[in-house]
């Protein structure tokens, strides 16, 4: 990909996501910080003006791209070397994007958490991104990476500290503030109606190894209802995440040859305290049926006041049958599902630009491609730290 002209294309720039990753990597990059990168999407007199209301200079190039015309998708594909698209739900505008990259051998990130979608393109395109040489990764945002990073970090600390792996992780998110955009809800409305079609996808989106490809490791906790963490000390509630974050953590573990072994398990919930204040939370969680019935349109979101002063706090604890623990934690300072994951797609594609020859063609999780090498840009760069907090 050497000729190349550009080295990451912001598609779906004029979008409530895409516009916070182009204000963040001009802030970050610039025009002239050795990354060429350019704005993608239907209109032009809409990416014009989203580059003149964010100061982006005239040398960032603006390209005409749209989902229902393939020539000027295969345009765009063929002259970048990174395709970040926002423009979902991306089982109704992304697969065609997905065919073109894997064909093109260009990589491709996006922020999918449509696990049917998922597994559609690993089946359809895999193979041909493997011949092509395209680093294909999904879910690049707050699903998943802070999650399987997290269990990545915390088995790297386990190795230093007992020489092996631990075959027991709970991730628990202990706080979170911030909001959620109208492309969230329009995804799970996909997938919903995506599932009363087909109801076999039901099976689907409740197993979490619907992404490891012809595995079945052993039976995992389903964390559907508040349970009360012995070893924590307190209640947990059903997280919302889960449900894909789950999935793409057993599919690193797969792509890497699993090194957290063939017997690991893995949940997630929302931690909500002791006693019975705790349980009554937990409870309440469970009972939240907001996001089903909310009013918020593709393109809305919340607010840069809202955005700045939010934040996560991810708590990993890993175990064995022998006593042996170690806790770690994965921490980002602004809203999870806006501000930090514009930072976090961005710079996995800065990351796939700056080491063309880390991971081979096919489908890949980020946490499974990138490694220690996504660590350290998303510390460096994203307000993300990774903090080993006992082993």
């Amino acid at each position: 990909m050497a000729d190349r002209k550009l080295d990451v294309v912001v598609y779906g720039a004029t979008g409530f996501t895409g516009r916070l990753v182009c204000e963040y990597l001009n802030q970050q990059y610039g025009a002239d910080g050795g990354l060429v990168w350019a704005m993608a999407g239907r209109s032009h007199d809409k990416l014009r003006r989203v580059q003149e209301e964010l100061g982006i200079p005239d040398a960032v190039k603006l390209v005409i791209a749209d989902a229902d015309n393939p020539a000027s998708i295969d345009a765009m594909v063929a002259d970048a070397r990174v395709v970040l698209t926002t423009v979902g739900p991306y089982q109704l505008y992304g697969s065609a994007l997905v065919a073109a990259c894997a064909a093109a051998g260009t990589d491709y990130v996006d922020l999918c958490g449509e696990p049917n979608w998922m597994r559609d393109m690993i089946h359809a395109h895999g193979d041909t991104a493997k011949a092509s040489g395209a680093r294909i990764l999904f879910s690049c945002g707050f699903d998943s990476i802070p999650f399987e990073l997290g269990v990545y970090f915390l088995q790297q600390q386990a190795r230093k500290k007992f020489g092996t792996v631990l075959p027991r992780v709970k991730g628990r998110v202990r706080g979170m503030k911030g909001g959620f955009s109208g492309g969230t809800l329009a995804s799970l409305k996909a997938t919903m109606a995506a599932t009363a079609i087909e109801p076999g996808l039901r099976d689907l989106l409740s197993s979490p190894f619907a992404l490891t490809e012809g595995f079945t490791g052993p039976d995992q906790p389903a964390g559907l209802v508040p349970v009360h963490d012995d070893d924590i000390g307190s209640w947990s509630a059903p997280f919302v995440m889960a449900t894909i974050n789950t999935k793409n953590v057993h599919r690193s573990n797969l792509l890497m040859g699993h090194p957290y072994g063939e017997d690991f398990v893995y949940d997630e919930m929302l931690l909500t305290g002791p006693g019975d204040k705790g349980e009554a939370a937990a409870k309440a969680v469970a009972a939240d049926k907001s996001m089903a019935f909310s009013k918020l349109q593709p393109g809305e979101g919340p607010s840069r006041e809202e955005r700045e002063n939010g934040m996560f706090d991810v708590m990993f604890v890993g175990s064995n049958d022998e006593g042996d623990t170690v806790t770690v934690s994965v921490n980002g300072t602004m809203d999870p599902g806006y501000g930090t994951t514009s930072k976090m797609i961005a710079e996995t594609a800065v990351c796939l630009v700056n080491h063309p020859d880390v991971a081979s063609g096919g489908v890949w999780t980020p946490g499974a491609a990138l490694q220690d090498l996504l660590i350290t840009r998303l510390e460096e760069n994203a307000g993300m730290s990774f903090v080993v907090e006992s082993s």
